[in-house]
């Protein structure tokens, strides 16, 4: 039962940590551009706001167009509960594949892209093609992460992962310095932050990730948001996991967990400084570019993976 409410507990932190993380992450960034922040607290506003609001659909539009806002933010709640954020061994470990999180992460963006597809306009189609343009090379550069991960364990349990890469403390692996880099580059490009998309904008020539939203509206609107939120967190914790597992509570010890919990709030805020810093220095890439960032992430996903087997490490 007391795993069951860690369970709980960890979807539930998750689900409040999200805004928060991107709140903290929107006034870093604008205050190192020299601009007022809004306030970390902007976006719990924003999604009262949105829940208050009436949900409009556009004519011509099905029913997919409707549940969409709902697989969406079920998928990342569910993926929220099969990382080790809070504690390794819980209820859903089992279930914790790294083949099975990138395939949470595939569905909810297959209903994104055909619910944007759904509403048969130009900007909405435009941005879901793009889409999975980044995607089709985001994926395989984040397996390639994972996979050497899991090669290092000997274990495609992200808890195993997390167990085993805790021991070995501040062991240098360079397969693990090659995934590491890969992985930052997917997390900027699958949470459509600077260099591949800027969150920020609204012209519809170059957005990718607002594009597909534009149709929404309303508690829909809230959850597309809330669920964006949620994905950013939970990529995030999958670099802590993989990277800086240190301080994440083993199976069963309760007492360890307020250690846990402030670990892991500086982990975020160091994450959110981080994101700030790279997206106030670096520029938007032009949208024929973003392949060529992809690919040269996969490639260092591929050369992670033969360092380990060429080094063993």
């Amino acid at each position: 039962m007391t795993a069951i409410l860690m369970e709980v507990a960890q979807v539930l932190l998750v689900a409040f940590l999200a805004p928060l993380f991107a709140g903290l992450l929107r006034a870093l960034r604008a205050i190192l551009q020299n601009r007022r922040p809004a306030g970390c607290w902007q976006n719990y506003r924003d999604l009262y706001r949105l829940f208050h609001k009436e949900s409009l659909q556009a004519e011509g539009t099905s029913w997919l167009f409707r549940f969409a806002p709902y697989g969406i933010f079920a998928a990342f709640c569910l993926a929220a509960g099969i990382i080790p954020i809070l504690a390794t061994g819980l209820p859903l470990a089992p279930a914790a594949d790294v083949i099975a999180l990138v395939g949470l992460f595939a569905l909810a963006r297959v209903f994104q892209v055909l619910a944007a597809m759904d509403t048969g306009t130009p900007f909405a189609t435009l941005g879901a093609h793009r889409e999975m343009l980044i995607a089709g090379l985001a994926e395989p550069a984040l397996l390639a992460t994972l996979f050497t991960a899991s090669l290092l364990s000997q274990s495609t349990s992200l808890s195993v992962i997390v167990a085993h890469l805790e021991q070995l403390r501040f062991a240098l692996h360079p397969s693990m310095v090659f995934a590491a880099t890969a992985f930052f580059m997917v997390l900027l490009a699958e949470n459509a932050r600077i260099p591949v998309d800027n969150p920020a904008t609204h012209l519809e020539l170059t957005m990718i990730h607002e594009a597909m939203l534009l149709e929404y509206s309303g508690r829909h609107l809230a959850l597309m948001e809330w669920g964006a939120q949620i994905k950013l967190v939970l990529y995030v914790a999958i670099g802590i996991a993989l990277f800086l597992p240190w301080g994440i509570a083993p199976a069963g010890q309760l007492t360890a967990l307020p250690l846990t919990l402030t670990a892991l709030l500086l982990k975020f805020a160091a994450a959110a400084l981080a994101l700030a810093s790279v997206e106030t220095l670096l520029a938007k890439l032009r949208l024929f570019r973003a392949p060529e960032f992809m690919a040269t992430a996969f490639l260092l996903g591929v050369i992670g993976l033969l360092s380990f087997f060429m080094l063993g490490a």
